[in-house]
């Protein structure tokens, strides 16, 4: 997919759609997190057969994982880190790329970072 410049009125407009599913995907990967370290003593003994309902459970919780990233970025923009809830919406400002940066649970896309730099450099747009 070709990459799309976002205006920040443009990425804004999209929180709405995108929030809800980025809460989705945030309950299904603590979920996911949770059975993970349940299973985890099975996973030591090699004897053991895994199968069952964790096992089972987990391999949908990852597709779910899976569906809801190509999801929300088919909008356009870049799900960057799951345990943040971290979404990059590529811009061009003063004549270079830039992403804008949107964190689960703030009310507005308001900072933005340079393509290397990453969260820790987050600027006020």
């Amino acid at each position: 997919m070709a990459a799309r410049y976002f205006t920040l009125d443009e990425a804004n407009a999209l929180l709405p759609q995108i929030e809800p599913l980025m809460a989705r995907l945030l309950e299904t990967r603590d979920k996911a997190a949770r059975l993970s370290k349940e299973i985890e003593p099975l996973l030591a003994d090699a004897r053991i057969d895994i199968g069952g309902a964790i096992p089972s459970q987990l391999a949908q919780d990852f597709a779910a994982i899976q569906r809801l990233v190509q999801e929300i970025q088919s909008f356009g923009c870049i799900v960057k880190n799951l345990n943040a809830g971290l979404v990059d919406f590529l811009t061009e400002r003063d004549g270079r790329e830039v992403y804008l940066c949107w964190r689960y649970g703030e009310p507005a896309v308001a900072f933005y970072h340079e393509l290397h730099m990453g969260y820790n450099g987050r600027q006020p747009v």
